[in-house]
C-alpha cells in the first residue's frame, strides 16, 4: 500500500517479529502490568494466528493489530502505530485490513474496548465509524 510516499506491507505476524512488536507495544503504552505481551502473542498464535497482522516499512514493524472472531462478535486488540508514523493513515489501514479479514469470516459486528481516559483513541475509532454501545463492559481475571 502506498500512502504519503510510504510503502507499507501488511502481513500476518511471524516469529521473528516478536521483539519489534513488543517494543512497539511498549512505545505505544499498550503493555500493562497484568498483560504479558509474550504470553498474549503466544495465545494468539494458538487461535486464529492469521488475524494477527503487522505493518512493515523497510522490514521494520511500524504497526500491529490483533483481531479475533468467536462466531458471534469480532474483536480488535493491540492496534499500534509507531509514533513517528502516526497520522499518516496507517492505523486506519490496519483496521480496514482486520475488518476485511473478519468480514471474510462472516462477522457482522466488531467490538473493542478502550480505556475511558484514552480520548484520542476513542476519537480515532469514532472517525472510522465506530459508535459507543449502550453496554457495560465487565471482566474477571482468572
Amino acid at each position: 500500500m502506498k500512502m504519503q510516499n510510504i510503502n507499507l506491507i501488511v502481513r500476518p505476524y511471524q516469529e521473528q517479529d516478536e521483539e519489534q512488536v513488543i517494543k512497539l507495544w511498549h512505545c505505544c503504552c499498550l503493555v500493562v502490568p497484568w498483560n504479558d505481551p509474550k504470553r498474549d502473542i503466544w495465545l494468539k498464535l494458538l487461535f486464529q494466528p492469521e488475524l494477527f497482522l503487522v505493518g512493515l516499512i523497510d522490514s521494520q514493524v511500524v504497526a500491529t493489530i490483533m483481531a479475533g472472531y468467536e462466531g458471534h462478535r469480532g474483536w480488535l486488540n493491540y492496534l499500534a502505530v509507531e509514533p513517528n508514523h502516526q497520522r499518516q493513515g496507517i492505523g486506519r489501514y490496519m483496521v480496514e485490513e482486520a475488518i476485511a479479514k473478519l468480514k471474510d469470516l462472516n462477522c457482522l459486528k466488531i467490538n473493542l474496548q478502550i480505556r475511558t481516559s484514552n480520548t484520542a483513541v476513542i476519537e480515532f475509532y469514532k472517525r472510522l465509524g465506530f459508535k459507543m454501545d449502550d453496554v457495560v463492559s465487565m471482566g474477571k481475571r482468572l
